[in-house]
């Protein structure tokens, strides 16, 4: 369902001896995005080693460690973030630099509710949470407008995407230049639903749930994220070539990221994004 010239495989980069995922698409723009693994951290049992979470079990201490760590894999330091306070639902907030460092020390002031994340100022590394749930980056070059968002089932069924290029469009995107990169996420042979879930996925996306369902047994179905979202973002507007997909999926068995259908407790990797300022590169 992903066209093959929009899947990457997305290779691992030290970022300050940090291992991260990076789409090329976004190497010649003044953004960086990066998807962090589950490694090179602090953290022990189930959240080894670089759970970003504080929700999830861990000490905090080492969740604080871990985040210091993706700050210097970026160049900045954790004053610099902005965390959303994520919900699985489809709010998109504009930050401003008023905003930065919410949600960095402890879960309760992060931004939100909110599962998408939108600024135009350079500087602000936004930062989005997920184990199976698919993150995106978005970001306009002619605006200079730049978002992150976490979808989840809820949140695609409820079209958090849109919110997010509309958030986006207040600050003068128009989804026709967007560029998008899907991150890991949980892919469709691994992710299985129930009746419900896949009459919602129907009720938002009509005929084309056709293609994103496959039938797994007697009311349940393996349900394709990844694909939704990038339906979801053709049918706000964004061009198709101008969505990167990352191969590399979440789910059972070891892996490079955490998992929530796989192992429960679990960590939490991240994506953070930042704009730089234009003609940086």
């Amino acid at each position: 369902m992903t066209p093959a010239n929009a899947t990457m495989d997305a290779g691992l980069r030290q970022r300050a001896g940090l291992p991260v995922l990076t789409w090329p698409a976004f190497g010649p723009l003044p953004v960086d995005a990066v998807v962090t693994t589950r490694r090179g951290g602090v953290s022990a049992g189930p959240y080894a080693t670089l759970n970003l979470s504080f929700g999830v079990g861990d000490e905090a201490a080492n969740v604080r460690e871990n985040r210091d760590r993706v700050a210097a894999a970026l160049g900045t330091n954790l004053a610099t973030f902005v965390f959303a306070g994520q919900v699985h639902g489809s709010h998109a907030q504009v930050v401003s630099a008023a905003d930065r460092g919410r949600g960095t020390l402890a879960a309760g002031d992060a931004i939100g509710p909110a599962d998408a994340l939108v600024t135009g100022e350079p500087g602000i590394a936004l930062a989005i949470l997920v184990a199976d749930c698919v993150p995106i980056v978005l970001y306009d070059p002619a605006a200079h407008v730049l978002a992150c968002v976490h979808a989840g089932w809820r949140g695609t069924v409820a079209h958090v995407t849109k919110a997010a290029l509309a958030a986006m469009s207040s600050l003068g995107s128009d989804p026709r230049r967007v560029i998008a990169g899907i991150g890991p996420a949980i892919r469709g042979a691994s992710y299985q639903v129930g009746e419900e879930v896949a009459d919602r996925v129907r009720d938002a996306f009509g005929q084309q749930a056709h293609g994103l369902l496959r039938p797994a047994a007697p009311g349940h179905w393996l349900l394709d994220l990844p694909a939704a979202n990038r339906h979801a973002l053709n049918a706000a507007g964004v061009p198709d070539g101008q969505i990167y997909v990352v191969a590399t999926p979440t789910g059972p068995g070891p892996g490079l990221f955490f998992s929530h259908r796989a192992e429960r407790p679990c960590g939490r990797f991240a994506l953070v994004a930042r704009l730089e300022p234009r003609g940086a590169r």
